[in-house]
């Protein structure tokens, strides 16, 4: 299927490695030009020369980079100075730390309110309107499954990213930016095979001192799919809505998560 999005300009965040460097390679293969953004430099840099490598990527797409933490302000003016308009957004942040709520101080909680809600909304007010005026845009919130079906150690996480999730409910149901063909959605992954999933499993470990082999296996039991996702096929889902095909897909939170949330709705 053609996505029809070949020659747009992307902004990918989180994009060096995970869910975010699957994002960012579905939508080069696309013919998407992107601007990838992550903190650490040499990850990032690596994953622009697999990128560039990609046997798949149509050889006049672009792809660009900044080294930024795109949860501040310097990061985010960094990422702007470099480029301005983007039809495509594709927000994410790493998640913040697991843990026992009663040992989060003030501090924690605004860190995680900052960066997985305060930043994408950030990021949505700098460039949905030149979209809309534009007539095409999509942008796409990385959150996680844990909105529909909380995770009791992942607390920070479940608030923060449950209040990004409200503001959208509203945001992209305005008739300026719906009827101007730019959408909002949010994608939830559930367990899928990253970094951020070992450190989680690590932190059960820690809690419960069984080895992190049998938390993983546990885990992937509990998946009717039997497997813990990849990068690629999450990938795939965000370029799909990306596409000129989901023009009437916003405000939906798409569950990607192998069939292991349990609710009808």
């Amino acid at each position: 299927m053609d996505l029809g999005i070949a020659g747009k300009w992307a902004l990918v965040c989180g994009a060096s490695k995970g869910l975010g460097f699957g994002c960012a390679q579905a939508l080069v293969r696309e013919g998407v030009h992107v601007l990838v953004v992550a903190r650490g430099a040499q990850a990032l840099e690596s994953a622009v020369e697999q990128l560039l490598a990609d046997p798949a990527r149509p050889p006049d797409t672009v792809v660009q980079h900044v080294a930024a933490d795109i949860t501040t302000v310097e990061g985010r003016e960094k990422v702007f100075e470099k480029r301005r308009e983007f039809d495509i957004v594709v927000t994410n942040a790493g998640g913040p730390p697991p843990g026992d709520f009663r040992q989060w101080d003030r501090d924690a909680w605004i860190k995680a309110v900052d960066a997985n809600m305060l930043t994408p909304i950030e990021l949505i007010k700098a460039t949905v309107d030149g979209m809309a005026a534009r007539g095409f845009g999509r942008i796409i919130n990385i959150t996680s499954s844990a909105v529909k079906a909380p995770i009791d150690i992942l607390g920070l996480s479940n608030g923060a990213r449950s209040g990004l999730t409200g503001f959208v409910a509203g945001v992209s149901r305005t008739s300026k930016l719906a009827s101007a063909n730019v959408t909002i959605n949010n994608l939830l992954p559930g367990a899928y095979d990253t970094d951020r999933l070992k450190g989680t499993m690590a932190g059960a470990a820690q809690k419960t001192g069984k080895p992190i082999e049998e938390l993983m296996d546990a885990r992937r039991k509990t998946i009717p799919a039997q497997r813990f996702g990849n990068p690629q096929e999450f990938g795939a889902t965000c370029a799909f809505l990306c596409s000129v095909h989901a023009g009437y897909i916003t405000g939906q939170n798409v569950l990607t998560d192998g069939g292991a949330y349990p609710g009808t709705y």
